[in-house]
């Protein structure tokens, strides 16, 4: 196992006697793709906040790197990519990469050399001289990128980096996190695309109300909640909804546009079912096909499960 780049312990934080974050303790490893899931005002942020130094802990602490958060150490060595861009508009692109490596000690012959080369991986070079403000959202998210870059963090916190954007802005922006993920860099993710963190995470971690519910990879919190398995089936003509739900071993049934998803802890029985049903009715099955669960599905029975638990 690689060297802890990230160690959170016993972290606490409290916004007027509300405990946004409940003592959570995990460690994320060297050259690990590290996905951080919540639904919304789960913690996620105020984590984060506390990981990179902007506010400090009202109870336990956290390590980058050995460093602690928050120390200028800790902080040479991450870079931050915001959900929402941070540039100074009124700059051009380029000139907010020269201030932002001006901050970090980056001298100014490697400055250029960084910022030409990410500049051109992110499809920007020709526009790196128009001022912030012209730039799309797609393009001000890739500059926040290279600006994050321009120090060569070893440690990287990107917070919904591909929300709101484009296929090929977000494409993009995945294939490089992945290369930089491949050439040893860590990289810490919150976001709520469940596919985007199945795709890229080696493990995630899920927060609800404060608390961890879940720290895995994403296969494993999927056959984890194996009665979540379903058939998903279409016909050639119209299917109550309620009649689906009453065949053996459904536990719980919806449509989805023309498709209808049952869920079962026993799917090949229930393929039988249906095909011994639409015989009986004289209906056609159009497709058929047993889904494993999602990420998202894991997310929601744990999310769920978590409610009213404090």
């Amino acid at each position: 196992m690689n060297d802890a780049a990230i160690e959170a312990r016993n972290l606490t934080k409290r916004y007027d006697g509300l405990v946004a974050v409940d003592g959570i303790s995990f460690v994320v490893n060297g050259g690990e793709f590290f996905g951080f899931l919540g639904p919304n005002g789960a913690g996620k942020t105020t984590t984060v906040r506390m990981l990179t130094g902007i506010i400090q802990p009202d109870g336990g602490d956290a390590l980058l790197m050995g460093r602690p958060a928050g120390g200028i150490g800790a902080k040479q060595l991450s870079g931050i990519v915001p959900e929402m861009a941070n540039a100074y508009i009124d700059l051009s692109g380029w000139d907010n990469l020269m201030l932002m490596a001006e901050l970090y000690g980056v001298s100014l012959r490697e400055a250029r050399r960084r910022a030409g080369s990410w500049l051109q991986a992110l499809g920007l070079p020709q526009r790196k001289d128009s001022l912030v403000k012209g730039y799309s959202k797609g393009m001000k998210q890739r500059l926040i990128l290279c600006m994050a870059l321009i120090s060569d963090p070893e440690l990287l916190f990107l917070d919904e980096p591909t929300s709101g954007l484009d296929v090929q802005s977000a494409r993009l922006i995945k294939d490089l996190l992945r290369s930089l993920n491949e050439s040893g860099k860590t990289i810490f993710l919150t976001t709520h695309d469940m596919d985007e963190a199945d795709e890229l995470c080696d493990r995630v971690a899920i927060i609800n109300q404060g608390r961890l519910v879940a720290i895995d990879a994403p296969e494993k919190l999927r056959t984890a909640t194996s009665s979540l398995r379903s058939v998903e089936v279409s016909f050639g003509g119209a299917v109550p909804l309620e009649t689906l739900e009453k065949l053996p071993g459904v536990s719980s049934a919806k449509k989805l546009g023309d498709k209808y998803r049952l869920y079962t802890a026993s799917p090949g029985d229930l393929v039988t079912s249906l095909v011994n049903h639409c015989r009986s009715c004289g209906l056609n099955i159009v497709s058929l096909s047993t889904l494993t669960p999602s990420l998202e599905d894991a997310f929601v029975a744990l999310t769920e499960k978590g409610d009213g638990n404090g």
